[in-house]
């Protein structure tokens, strides 16, 4: 099978996203699959079988795009539209796996083209634009949400990422044997031009300087968008403190302007020399650096989504404590974590009984170990994209 798989998004930057994009071209890749990757010129290159990558100019001068909608990406997709057109033409494809915006330009080309259309779904485009406050409008998200509904109905195969999403998909219409739920829970290493960075082995040889017995850590890694709840945990953590003076907090991501502002706020809470930042950092960094947690966190605050990160969390044999919100009950339970009201004072409560209760920590961590082993590890993702697959090709006989 011959596809075209087309991201409107930087593809790949270790210090972000796309993950879902990589690892779903991968495994497809892996399983025969011949695929051309249209996407934007920011990013790297990477080492995948079957695949060619091609880019739109870069523009530079404009700036990374940021995440969520903005005009500054509307007018990337100008230029997608166009490669995307010439790329059907000029190439014959079985199918187009189209992520998130691009299947608004992909479903109306579909009849003229005759090509099997793939949506990945990985959030309702009509909920971002108020969630990341891009618009209030009544009619662009009216706009934004025909356009939502005609693609769900008209493509071949809808992928989404987390039940919530998957519930909304069936709700407008999507067949049920036409769609796919793929959470995004793989985290393979991936292979790029990246140069090693020192910062994790920095931390450790700072912990074997300084630490003896080494102190207990607590360990945030992600954006630092407001839904994130860093002020959350913050606040928590300087109750923590009040108990257990050599707990330390580690908070990896963020750019240096949110840097700047969290750690002035965690100045004023007095946690100098408890609390680092890291700033962004690749990947792979941020993977080492959750191998030197004793405690892993999620103190998002509201959201539908499921995280990656809590995929990874699931994995990493570490107790988690987590908000008791959808975007985390979606898949976490009492079991295999701790849950708290998204609040500093529930919080702080729960970092407090994972750091001191080592017993019903480590049952929680090795439960959520064995949650993750049997419904999201490598061999659970292939399935399904396996299963995938074998639609489409039944779809091409009918």
């Amino acid at each position: 099978m011959k596809a075209l798989v087309i991201a409107p998004q930087p593809f790949f930057t270790p210090r972000g996203t796309p993950f879902s994009v990589y690892y779903r071209t991968m495994v497809m890749a892996e399983q025969g699959v011949h695929i051309d990757l249209l996407t934007y010129g920011q990013g790297q290159d990477v080492n995948l079988p079957n695949l060619r990558i091609y880019r739109i100019p870069r523009f530079n001068f404009l700036g990374q795009p940021p995440i969520g909608p903005s005009m500054l990406k509307a007018f990337y997709d100008l230029f997608m539209i166009l490669r995307t057109i010439t790329l059907m033409i000029t190439r014959r494809y079985d199918f187009v796996h189209a992520h998130e915006e691009a299947v608004f330009w992909c479903r109306y080309l579909k009849p003229l083209l005759r090509f099997k259309l793939v949506y990945d779904m990985h959030s309702s485009l009509p909920q971002q634009l108020t969630n990341f406050s891009f618009t209030r409008s009544r009619l662009l998200i009216a706009i934004f949400k025909h356009l939502e509904d005609t693609a769900l109905r008209h493509s071949d195969a809808v992928i989404t990422i987390c039940p919530d999403l998957a519930t909304y998909a069936l709700a407008q219409g999507v067949p049920p044997d036409a769609h796919f739920l793929i959470e995004n829970s793989i985290f393979d290493p991936i292979q790029t031009t990246t140069k090693p960075t020192d910062v994790a082995q920095r931390i450790r040889g700072t912990d074997a300087q300084n630490a003896t017995p080494p102190a207990p850590r607590i360990v945030y890694a992600g954006t630092f968008e407001t839904y994130q709840g860093l002020d959350i945990l913050l606040d928590a953590f300087a109750r923590v403190r009040n108990d257990r003076p050599d707990a330390q907090l580690l908070i990896v991501g963020g750019t240096p302007q949110q840097v700047a502002a969290y750690r002035q706020h965690a100045d004023t809470l007095g946690l100098n020399g408890a609390c680092q930042f890291t700033g962004q950092v690749p990947k792979h960094t941020a993977r080492e650096l959750l191998d030197t947690a004793d405690i892993m966190v999620s103190p998002r605050r509201e959201g539908t989504n499921t995280p990656l990160k809590i995929y990874e969390q699931l994995a990493s044999g570490k107790p988690l404590v987590a908000t008791n919100i959808w975007s985390h009950t979606q898949v976490l339970n009492d079991d295999v974590c701790f849950l708290v009201d998204p609040d500093a004072t529930a919080m702080a409560q729960g970092l407090l009984t994972a750091l001191n209760d080592p017993v019903q920590s480590q049952q929680r961590a090795r439960a959520a170990r064995h949650l993750y082993e049997t419904a999201y590890a490598r061999s659970a993702y292939d399935r399904k994209i396996q299963n995938l697959l074998t639609h489409l090709t039944n779809k091409q006989s009918d």
